[in-house]
This record gives structure tokens, sequence and C-alpha cells, in this order.
């Protein structure tokens, strides 16, 4: 039996994929934005996030309670007038992004290490060290 081009699997993919996009072709910005690579450098760890578009100033690094977030805001006034005043064009651009990660209660912000430079974003955090495992005295009862 012939189905209907709907039906075939294509269909349902394409369906999901163009009815979250507004306006026709758009696509979620976020998707393109905080890719990070973890680099394991022995020692420690190296995070490496892209931040296109973002200067230094537009990106903050806070920790608290163990968790590490990173926050980037960026704010644009496009404003032109005329010779009286007038509004030729009028634009305005705000866009944030924020990602945590999961850093531990052990390290402090004078353990982290953050530079910025072309767009990348590089944070050095230090592995947790491996406590030593306390000899537990085990008592035998005596009646």
């Amino acid at each position: 039996m012939l189905m209907p081009s709907i039906f075939s699997n294509n269909f349902v993919d394409n369906f999901f994929d163009d009815m979250f996009r507004w306006p026709a072709g758009y696509r979620k910005a976020d998707s393109a934005v905080m890719r990070t690579d973890v680099k394991d450098l022995g020692d420690n760890y190296e995070l490496s996030m892209e931040l296109p578009g973002y200067a230094k100033e537009d990106i903050k690094a806070e920790l608290k309670d163990g968790i590490m977030t990173i926050t980037a805001e960026r704010k644009q006034n496009n404003d032109e007038k005329d010779t009286d005043g007038n509004y030729i064009r009028r634009e305005r651009y705000y866009g944030s992004c924020q990602r945590s990660f999961q850093v531990g209660d052990a390290l402090t912000e004078e353990d982290i290490h953050a530079s910025f430079k072309d767009g990348i974003l590089s944070i050095v955090l230090p592995k947790e060290k491996e406590k030593p495992a306390v000899e537990e005295k085990k008592l035998i009862e005596i009646q």
C-alpha cells in the first residue's frame, strides 16, 4: 500500500525541527555559545569555553557552594538619527548565557585561574587531592 509522503520518517524529523524555529530559519543562538572542552593536564583540569563576540568585561565567573558558574552578558544599542534628531534606525540587542560546573567544596577562588583571549575563556582548576585513608580502629568488646 502506498503511503503519502507526510508519513515518511523524514516528515516527523523535519516537522519537529521546523516547529521550534521562530521565525522561519531561526536557530537557537545558545547552541553555538559556551561550547566547552575539558582537558586533563595531570595535576589540573583546563576548561576552554568558546564565547565569540563577547568582551572580557562581559564575562563573570563565580564560585559558590562548590559550583562554578560562568555568565556572559552582552548589550548593544545602535541608534542612528538624522540632522533633526529623528530616528532613521534604532536597534537593540541583549543576550546572555550561563553555564555551571560542579568543582567541589575544597576549591577556593584563589585555586582557580582564568584568562580570556580571542573569544576563548580558559580556566585552570586543580584536581582534588585524594585524602589518605585513615585506618579505622576496631575495638573488641570485653565482657
